[in-house]
């Protein structure tokens, strides 16, 4: 009885080429059904063919590559590389390999900017078989020869386009130069810019391509809408969101000053909220976005810096309270809800001067987006200070008092030695 409901539930992975210690991991996990990128990437990547997958955000992409990863690196001798472009994605990408590989020993190590050399150092060490990093920390350990990268067999780039939105692209050349050419390579995005292509046919052989949904697709169980709204009413038409929705809220803005300022805001309104964004440390990214993720915050005020690396199932709401600067990054924000086949819901707000950036979307997406009436706003509240309500993970700034002196007092300056010396000769 019990082996019948356990090749019942692995059913769906079945026939992929998976190793059975690998379908027994999965199905500790309950993954009982493949997603179309895991059912057509896992059976070539194990393989050992190179593959260039396009692919819907919150698609399961990770385990796509992941799991052939973890079996090939069986098979054969050398390590597996990861690149990503955050933090928070490399944090996640390291989660998700360890639940799958934990029960065959893997040892992986996570190289990103904002934690300790020592405790990467310590774990390199360790001779791990997956090092998954963001570009610029895998360098910096590269060039004071703290990691080889000559062992490195499979080499996978999550989110290629990302990257070369965010201006990685010097990196990434001089990682591929510093890799073997003999290797196999993994490219995985979520839209197929002229970069990619470039990318793929100079660094690849004989890729596969692969690809589930037409570049730039947004995910079909995600309701789209869209307010016309002046911008100084933006934050009473959120309030009304808010309220109108009740379950976790993630709230994109433009600029790092703008989410730190508008995070005040949603916690003047009564909610709980925290912001992340580059100029945060990585444990104020992390504390904030694992208090997302158990419910201590309700709203994550984020810039795109985490568009791509914030995996948290359930969020009920995306609000793109600014469009985004680069199009593209429109279907990445929106894929923060909705994920593994979920429904889920994005509401935007623009001005009446971004109908050029609203047809660009639409264009993008191949969808025409619904224009919704702006219902009735409260009245604007009074400008929160900054040091109002900060959340746990930022601690209030500390006023000068107006008793103490800003300044110190200007001490006599001292007479050299020489100088006093002589006084005393002149005395005598």
């Amino acid at each position: 009885m019990t082996d019948k409901t356990t090749q019942s539930s692995r059913s769906g992975f079945t026939g992929l080429g998976i190793a059975p210690g690998l379908l027994d991991a999965i199905d500790r996990l309950k993954f009982t059904e493949p997603t179309p990128i895991q059912r057509q990437s896992i059976p070539i990547t194990i393989k050992g063919k190179d593959l260039s997958a396009i692919a819907q955000t919150g698609t399961g992409k990770t385990r796509a590559y992941g799991i052939p990863l973890i079996q090939r690196l069986a098979q054969i001798k050398g390590q597996g590389l990861v690149i990503t472009p955050t933090r928070e994605l490399a944090l996640q990408v390291d989660e998700a390999l360890h639940a799958v590989g934990r029960s065959v020993g893997l040892r992986t190590t996570v190289l990103i900017g904002g934690a300790s050399m020592a405790n990467q150092l310590r774990a390199l060490r360790r001779k791990p078989r997956v090092i998954v990093a963001t570009p610029g920390r895998l360098l910096d350990h590269f060039e004071h020869r703290t990691v080889s990268l000559a062992d490195v067999r499979i080499l996978v780039l999550d989110e290629a386009d990302r990257m070369l939105d965010m201006g990685f692209a010097p990196q990434i050349n001089k990682i591929l130069a510093a890799v073997p050419k003999k290797r196999q390579m993994l490219l995985f995005s979520a839209t197929i810019p002229e970069e990619i292509i470039a990318l793929a046919r100079r660094e690849m052989e004989f890729p596969i391509h692969v690809e589930v949904a037409p570049s730039g697709t947004a995910p079909d169980k995600i309701v789209q809408e869209m307010f016309f709204v002046e911008k100084g009413a933006k934050a009473q038409l959120l309030e009304v969101m808010l309220e109108r929705y009740l379950g976790p809220v993630l709230i994109f803005t433009r600029t790092k000053y703008g989410a730190g300022k508008l995070a005040r805001k949603v916690r003047s309104m009564g909610h709980k909220a925290a912001e992340i964004h580059s100029n945060r440390s990585l444990p104020q990214r992390r504390e904030a976005l694992d208090g997302f993720k158990s419910g201590k915050y309700r709203a994550l005020v984020a810039t795109d810096v985490a568009s791509r690396g914030i995996d948290v199932s359930g969020i009920e709401l995306v609000v793109n309270y600014d469009l985004p600067t680069n199009t593209e990054d429109y279907v990445h924000r929106i894929g923060r809800t909705g994920r593994a086949g979920l429904s889920g819901r994005s509401v935007s707000f623009a001005t009446l001067e971004q109908k050029k950036d609203v047809k660009n979307i639409e264009r993008l997406i191949r969808t025409h987006l619904p224009i919704s009436a702006l219902p009735a706003l409260p009245p604007k509240r009074k400008r929160t200070p900054a040091t109002a309500s900060p959340d746990s993970s930022q601690p209030p700034r500390r006023r000068p008092s107006a008793k103490r002196p800003t300044k110190k007092p200007s001490r006599p300056r001292r007479q050299s030695r020489r100088k006093s010396r002589r006084g005393r000769k002149r005395e005598k």
